[in-house]
């Protein structure tokens, strides 16, 4: 017997994963363990994981999570870069 899920999870986007790292190392940071072993464990630099740690200290996990982009507004709207996204897959033709 398979399993088959009732929908697909796409997969997280590069920001996605880089705040889940921060977050991860959050939980690492209240266990204990030392800025080495969250570097290799995480796969990071010891630099990334000190900086990481100076922020938990200031404003806790919600510190190290994503903000919201700064700057000029989008062109597109989500729709629409839906449609380019879709177009590229495509190919020329």
């Amino acid at each position: 017997m398979s399993f088959k899920p009732s929908s697909v999870v796409p997969p997280l986007t590069r920001p996605q994963l880089a705040e889940a790292r921060r977050v991860r190392a959050a939980e690492l940071f209240e266990q204990g363990r030392s800025g080495a072993e969250i570097a290799r464990m995480l796969g990071v630099s010891e630099e990334s994981v000190r900086r990481w740690r100076r922020v938990w200290e200031e404003g806790g996990a919600d510190g190290l999570r994503r903000r919201p982009a700064s700057g000029r507004p989008p062109k597109l709207d989500d729709a629409q870069v839906e449609r380019v996204r879709a177009a590229l897959e495509q190919g020329a033709q």
